[in-house]
């Protein structure tokens, strides 16, 4: 089920965005600190994306954290912009590797008898199971063949935690356009992932 809320990120300490810029300008001796700084963070996502997982899960937290993290510093040529831009690339690493986790485990990609996900107002995911992973990432990817601003918004809340107004820094657009996206796009989704898949 896709129902509880992911605490909010703390803001990156400046430390942080000193070392995303130097990373920028290809330095990575500040990775390990930084490591240091949002692992906290990154940890709290992972907890609430596995939380409901059965103790049979071979998907554990630490080790999200850790290959969300490989992926990150092993980006080249990234121009970091701070804070909501580390956390949006992290939210695609993690969605991914979410989504192969699933697929790995032989969870079905298509038809089933897959349950109603309920879905909480603020939208962000804690899946209980591997169909629920691999019906968001359906859906997302439904919703970016008709608009694929939407589907990185829901992207950047589910998977990054990201407040409006940290979606609207990302993309570059205003808040109002955020607001009036996302209230749509939520109607849109809860529709789609409460739609039993028939086989």
């Amino acid at each position: 089920m896709i129902a509880a809320r992911a605490g909010k990120a703390k803001p990156m300490s400046s430390e942080a965005t000193l070392i995303l810029s130097a990373m920028s300008a290809g330095d990575r001796s500040g990775t390990d600190r930084l490591i240091e700084l949002v692992y906290g963070d990154f940890r709290q996502l992972a907890n609430k994306y596995l939380g409901h997982e059965t103790r049979s899960n071979t998907l554990q937290p630490t080790a999200v954290v850790h290959e969300v993290f490989l992926k990150l510093v092993d980006q080249d040529k990234v121009d970091w912009r701070g804070r909501s831009h580390f956390f949006a690339v992290g939210a695609t690493a993690m969605r991914h590797l979410l989504v192969d986790h699933a697929r790995r485990k032989g969870a079905q990609k298509r038809g089933g008898e897959r349950q109603r996900i309920a879905l909480d107002e603020d939208l962000i995911v804690s899946p209980e199971s591997d169909e629920d992973v691999l019906a968001l990432d359906e859906a997302l990817k439904k919703l970016a063949a008709i608009d694929s601003q939407r589907a990185r918004i829901v992207e950047l809340r589910f998977f990054g935690g990201l407040t409006n107004d940290e979606v609207a820094e990302v993309l570059d657009v205003s808040k109002r356009t955020i607001q009036k996206q996302w209230a749509g796009t939520r109607v849109w989704l809860r529709s789609e992932l409460s739609e039993p898949t028939e086989e």
